[in-house]
C-alpha cells in the first residue's frame, strides 16, 4: 500500500445550477471504494426519484487514477454526461470522489455539445468551493513496553502523528496507536532505542 497523501472530499457537497431551464444539481462526496460509490448514488437516486436524469462517475483512488473508474450517463445521449464528469473528476487533483449530476429537464433540448458542457460544467462549479481533506495512509501499531518507557512513549507519540487507539496495563503497558506509515520506521528505531533492543516485534493492523 502507498504512503500517498492527497486531497479528498470533507463531507457531502452540493451546487445548483439552471441552464436553457434544466436544472442540474451537482453532489460530490468520498467514496473509498466502488462499494461506497454505489451505495452514495443510490441515496441519491433514493433522494431524487423524479428526477430525469442522475448521472455519475467516480475516481476511487489517487487523483488521477484510472483503475478503479466508474461511469453514467443514466439514459442521456451516450457520452453526454458520465464521461465529460469522469473527465473533469480524473483532471481535478482529488481522490476518492464521487460526483452525481441530477437533471430536471426544463422542456429545451441542449443538443450534444450542450449537454457535455453543462454536465462536465456542474462537476467543475462544485469543486470551486469542495471542501478537502488530506488524505494520510494510516496503520495501527501495537507493542510492548515496561512500566518505566510510559513517559517517554507518550512523549514519542507526540512527535510522530500517532493517536493512541487503545492501551492496557498488565505485566508491561501494551499500545495500539495508529500513526501515518511512514512514520513507522522511526517509531520502530525509536522504541528500540529506548528498550536497548529488547523490543518485542510491533504488530500491524
Amino acid at each position: 500500500m502507498s504512503d500517498a497523501r492527497y486531497p479528498v472530499p470533507k463531507g457531502v457537497h452540493r451546487v445548483e445550477q439552471v441552464i436553457d431551464r434544466s436544472r442540474f444539481l451537482c453532489t460530490v462526496a468520498r467514496a473509498s471504494s466502488p462499494e461506497d460509490a454505489q451505495t452514495f448514488i443510490r441515496s441519491i437516486n433514493v433522494e431524487f426519484p423524479d428526477a430525469t436524469h442522475n448521472c455519475w462517475a467516480y475516481v476511487v483512488g489517487p487523483p488521477g487514477s484510472t483503475d478503479r473508474i466508474g461511469m453514467s450517463d443514466d439514459g442521456e445521449p451516450h457520452g453526454t454526461a458520465g464521461r465529460p464528469m469522469l473527465t473533469v473528476l480524473q483532471h481535478c487533483g482529488i481522490g476518492e470522489i464521487v460526483a452525481v449530476v441530477t437533471r430536471y429537464y426544463g422542456g429545451t433540448k441542449l443538443g450534444t455539445g450542450g449537454l457535455v458542457k453543462a454536465y462536465g460544467g456542474a462537476v467543475q462549479e462544485a469543486l470551486l468551493l469542495l471542501p478537502t481533506e488530506l488524505r494520510v495512509d494510516s496503520v495501527i501499531a501495537t507493542f510492548r513496553v515496561s512500566y518505566a518507557h510510559i513517559g517517554a512513549v507518550q512523549q514519542l507519540l507526540l512527535t510522530l502523528q500517532a493517536e493512541v487507539e487503545h492501551q492496557t496495563f498488565d505485566v508491561e503497558a501494551t499500545f495500539a496507536v495508529k500513526l501515518p506509515r511512514s512514520e513507522l520506521p522511526a517509531l520502530r528505531a525509536q522504541l528500540q532505542n529506548m528498550t536497548r533492543g529488547a523490543l518485542a516485534p510491533i504488530e500491524l493492523a
